[in-house]
């Protein structure tokens, strides 16, 4: 008999169930890392099983205006400036700007929906009170998206695009080695809210990715400033990015209709290291005069940099 391949084996694995999951039972584990070598290899013969039809995502999906920004930016380190006035700050810490274009963000959610589709077992984030519906995205979780052109995608938006931005507007330069992401969708009748929190990064990007058709209403976003006391509420607009620091409280208001879809990106130190402390651990970036100001100084070459250790294997959740 035939064997079968990568791609059919792995449609009919068994999932472990979700109070397995929640209670973190060992099985769980032990499912996803004894058979993560064939959904890596389900999903690169899903890539091309689909070759004519799915797009191959990159950062053409980008907002115009950013991507011009950034690879200047690599290109010429000096010219940074230009990326930071990109960003609206919401408080101290928290800054908004366009990430994706609104002209081709259909495209990729079409191909989030064919990834949905695609009957390869996928792990959802566990762990966290919300996103019992999302999708893990960075190779060191179980059960992540291991397609190769998005994790080439991935890749890109973690080294080209929020690490640099991170270390320009947060100053999370040295504890901003590793990475970790997630999607999540906010719904009233599956996830609804999130309590307040802090992160464990360094720094989190927090990109909605809804249509401009689509509209929801609640789900705000309330942003705690903890320098002044006050509570700052945003909602999250199509293709609109939120970058703060990890240790800036936050929390999500009860969706009341529609559907709120966002993917979330983290970034923290070797061995999961964030900034301990107030926020003068991290830098503070003025829009005004272009300044960073640390505790020590970090050239615009550096902040224009890509690490040169390798990923470990520490995961938040």
């Amino acid at each position: 008999m035939k064997k079968n391949n990568a791609l059919t084996q792995a449609r009919a694995l068994t999932l472990p169930s979700r109070e397995a999951s929640l209670k973190r039972e060992a099985s769980v584990s032990h499912f996803w890392n004894s058979n993560r070598k064939l959904l890596e290899d389900a999903w690169a013969e899903w890539e091309i099983e689909n070759k004519d039809d799915i797009l191959i995502p990159d950062e053409t999906l980008l907002d115009p205006r950013l991507r011009e920004a950034i690879n200047e930016a690599w290109e010429n380190p000096e010219k940074e400036n230009a990326v930071a006035d990109l960003w609206e700050e919401i408080i101290p810490g928290v800054y908004s700007a366009q990430f994706f274009d609104l002209d081709r963000l259909a495209e990729f959610r079409n191909y989030l929906e064919a990834v949905s589709n695609s009957q390869i077992p996928k792990r959802a984030p566990y762990g966290i009170q919300l996103n019992r519906y999302g999708i893990m995205l960075d190779p060191r979780s179980e059960g992540h998206l291991a397609a190769p052109n998005f994790q080439k995608f991935y890749t890109d938006i973690m080294n080209r695009f929020m690490r640099p931005i991170a270390r320009l507007l947060l100053g999370t330069y040295g504890y901003d080695n590793q990475t970790f992401g997630f999607s999540i969708q906010y719904n009233p009748d599956k996830d609804r809210d999130l309590y307040a929190h802090t992160d464990a990064s360094a720094a989190t990007l927090n990109i909605n990715i809804n249509l401009p058709d689509e509209e929801f209403t609640g789900s705000q976003v309330d942003f705690h400033d903890k320098t002044t006391g006050k509570t700052v509420q945003t909602i999250f607009k199509p293709g609109k990015a939120i970058i703060h620091r990890g240790n800036v409280p936050h929390a999500t208001h009860p969706i009341i209709s529609g559907q709120r879809s966002n993917l979330v990106v983290w970034l923290y130190g070797d061995r999961m290291q964030i900034p301990r402390g107030n926020t003068s651990s991290y830098g503070s970036f003025d829009n005004t005069t272009h300044k960073i100001d640390m505790q020590e100084t970090i050239t615009a070459r550096q902040r224009w940099s890509i690490p040169s250790a390798l990923k470990d294997t520490f995961a938040p959740f």
